[in-house]
């Protein structure tokens, strides 16, 4: 009950606060939580709280999806893609920023991967350009080999088609795909 308690409080606290907090769990099982991980241990961040600049990342946002919007009208005519799902699928995938990084080493306004990335000529994964291009491409072959299920293609570009055919062409049982393709899916319809 000590323990709920204090955990409680923590994400309170942090709402209050804007504060990440972070879960570990020790070597005698007992469960730490902080807003301050040491470093060396391995903690797991749990909340994370809205940046304080949100205003300004959204400004980002839309001023990088006007900035990119034509080079991505190019891409969507020339690979008869809906332009629309190409921006769903970028805002989802780095929110509009050329020079996004995930943990997983996509990159990208598309997020591409190193092997997706060579498959489809990109030398540069942070040029808007080419990242476009790579992506839309990936996304038309991706049709191509699902009959235009857009719910597989969509799993396939986060998963990669391997997975999506590994589970016989179903989305795969992954929460971050399954979250991905609904994300996706929700702003398509929106726009």
């Amino acid at each position: 009950m000590k323990r709920l308690l204090g955990f409680v409080l923590l994400i309170v606290f942090s709402v209050i606060v804007n504060a990440d907090v972070y879960k570990r769990v020790g070597d005698d099982g007992r469960v730490y939580y902080t807003d301050a991980p040491i470093k060396g241990l391995k903690y797991k961040r749990i909340i994370r709280t809205r940046p304080k600049s949100y205003k300004s990342a959204f400004k980002r946002l839309a001023k990088n999806k006007k900035k990119y919007a034509p080079i991505i009208a190019k891409a969507a005519k020339k690979y008869q893609i809906d332009e629309k799902l190409l921006h769903a699928v970028i805002q989802v995938e780095s929110a509009y920023d050329v020079k996004a990084i995930s943990s997983a080493g996509a990159v990208g306004l598309m997020q591409l991967m190193p092997a997706t990335a060579k498959r489809y000529g990109v030398s540069n994964r942070t040029n808007a350009t080419e990242n476009i291009e790579g992506g839309t491409r990936y996304i038309k072959d991706l049709f191509q080999m699902f009959d235009s299920n857009l719910d597989l293609v969509l799993a396939s570009y986060n998963a990669g088609e391997g997975a999506v055919k590994k589970y016989k062409n179903t989305i795969p049982p992954y929460p971050e795909t399954q979250s991905y393709v609904k994300k996706v899916l929700g702003l398509y319809k929106k726009l």
